[in-house]
């Protein structure tokens, strides 16, 4: 941005107007700029940017003058370049001594950036790129004079060849910074395999130990108790999928779903075994993800999978309770007998607290206030509400009785 200065939005001698384009957003290198949302007009000498209606009152402005400008290149938008061009990117000479006062003393780049809402006009590109090729300043000297002002000496502006040799000078420094950036890039690249040699070795060791367990597994050998093959399984879930299922396998949306169902119901068996059978559907989505590693599955689609599970046999499904939340559960996990063993939890303590029932069921609160509410359901607690909060108590009722 200090190659730009601050100067009246009026034309030159032998300046002429050639293109004009609006909602334009400057960027001084990869740096945003309070220069935003502004009307850009190109003349055969320089360009002019301002707020919209400010230039064509001829009120201040910012101005760059394009024997500045050595090399036009057009960025394009969206995710991995996709999509139209978005942006045009002007590499510039060094800033020449004499310059008018602008928004920038000095910057530590050598090109900016023009950002257009709508996307680059291809004749705004084209005139830019012929009126930079032109050079028309060079036919005409001076180039700074506004028309109703009186024109200075020659002298008073640096010649052309002392511009080409400034840009030069300019070319060679960017040279040699692209240079440097490579060098440092080739260093990064060589420290990066480096360290995905090591964990290709780690990958190896985690391959190998999983082999080991899943052998262990299905021949029984030794003295393998069962809670010693739930615990393998819970080791291998850990150690992640090693084929997740994945979108661009299928060939629609439902066999998608199909397959990703199938695969949430073979490793979460052995989680919800170990957490009392019920678990949460976002704790269910961070367990599938981080064993999914990096190809990760969305909210929606776990969702659509789980609805999926009965069609597949498995042995959990999909539970909504009435307060909206909603649950994996194992098949085998009856209300009643979640609702006896809460009832006896409650009787052995008094009165129990969703918070208090979590600690000693190590649930979520959130599990931990269904159990409650399915019990009171059941009729084997009472509610008690109160600015204390809320508690459930056994149901005296069906004592006396």
């Amino acid at each position: 941005m200090d190659r730009f200065e601050y100067i009246e939005a009026r034309l030159f001698d032998g300046e002429n107007y050639l293109k004009r384009d609006k909602n334009v957003k400057i960027y001084d290198g990869d740096d945003k700029t309070q220069f935003i949302d502004g009307e850009v007009l190109l003349t055969t000498h320089r360009l002019l940017w301002g707020k919209p209606g400010d230039i064509p009152k001829g009120l201040v402005c910012l101005s760059l003058h394009l024997y500045y400008v050595f090399c036009l290149e057009e960025e394009s938008g969206g995710v991995f370049g996709l999509g139209g061009p978005k942006r045009i990117i002007m590499h510039l000479g060094p800033a020449l001594p004499g310059k008018r006062p602008g928004p920038a003393v000095v910057s530590p780049f050598h090109y900016v950036k023009l950002s257009f809402k709508d996307g680059v006009d291809t004749a705004f590109y084209k005139a830019l790129s012929d009126a930079v090729a032109a050079k028309a300043w060079e036919r005409q000297t001076p180039i700074d004079t506004p028309r109703t002002a009186t024109s200075p000496t020659t002298a008073s502006r640096p010649t052309v060849t002392a511009v080409n040799s400034k840009i030069r000078s300019g070319i060679v420094g960017i040279e040699r910074s692209i240079e440097e950036q490579h060098r440092a890039t080739d260093q990064s690249i060589s420290v990066a395999f480096q360290d995905l040699t090591k964990l290709m070795e780690k990958a190896k060791e985690m391959v190998s130990l999983s082999k080991n367990i899943s052998t262990k597994i299905r021949e029984k050998q030794g003295d393998i108790s069962e809670d010693d093959t739930v615990r393998f399984k819970s080791y291998l879930m850990s150690l992640g999928i090693d084929d997740p299922v994945t979108r661009d396998a299928f060939r629609s949306d439902s066999e998608y779903y199909l397959g990703l169902a199938q695969q949430v119901s073979d490793m979460m068996v052995a989680v919800l075994l170990e957490c009392g059978g019920i678990m949460s559907l976002a704790d269910v989505w961070c367990r599938v993800n981080r064993a999914r590693g990096l190809e990760l599955v969305s909210p929606e689609d776990l969702l659509n999978a789980c609805k999926l599970l009965r069609t597949v046999d498995a042995p959990m499904s999909l539970r909504k309770f009435p307060s909206g939340a909603c649950v994996l559960q194992l098949n085998s996990n009856r209300d009643e007998e979640i609702a006896k063993s809460t009832s006896d939890m409650i009787q052995e303590n008094g009165y129990l607290t969703p918070e208090k029932l979590s600690q000693i069921a190590n649930v979520s609160v959130l599990l931990a206030r269904e159990r409650l509410f399915t019990t009171e359901r059941l009729g084997l607690a009472c509610r008690d509400e109160s600015i204390e909060g809320l508690a459930f108590y056994p149901n005296r009722f069906l004592l006396e009785a």
